[in-house]
């Protein structure tokens, strides 16, 4: 069985980070993805809100880097969660558990006038423009 999410879109809010008794991090942070389409001639565009949560290194990333705004790469599994309120009404909610955040937000210029560099990101190969077959 697969349970597997992509996500690209922007943090809504800074991340809620929790320190556990147990030495654990968890951040809990919400990010929107949009979805365009055509209605009547006209450009509709539809945003979807989801819940994130990050745990260990992944929280602790995630305190340090994202930002309200930030352009977000999340990789990982939906979990939906019950649970009952005090007048006995089951409420539900679906998240997304991350294995992997990427910060996909262009870094400033530094003070120098010199762009910082970037790293390839993983799986994809950096080749200069001389070398390329075309």
């Amino acid at each position: 069985m697969i349970n597997k999410v992509i996500l690209v879109g922007h943090v809504g809010k800074d991340p809620e980070i929790r320190h556990l008794d147990s030495n654990q991090s968890v951040a809990n942070f919400t990010l929107a993805t949009n979805e365009y389409y055509v209605k009547d001639g006209t450009r509709i565009e539809q945003t979807e809100w989801h819940n994130i949560v990050a745990w260990r290194q992944t929280a602790e990333y995630a305190e340090k880097y994202i930002r309200k705004g930030s352009l977000l790469y999340v990789e990982g599994r939906l979990r939906t969660r019950s649970w009952d309120d005090k007048e006995g009404g089951k409420h539900y909610t679906t998240e997304v558990v991350s294995d992997t955040i990427r910060n996909l937000t262009p870094k400033p210029a530094t003070a120098g006038g010199n762009e910082p560099k970037e790293e390839p990101v993983k799986g994809e190969a950096s080749t200069p423009a001389d070398d390329l077959p075309f």
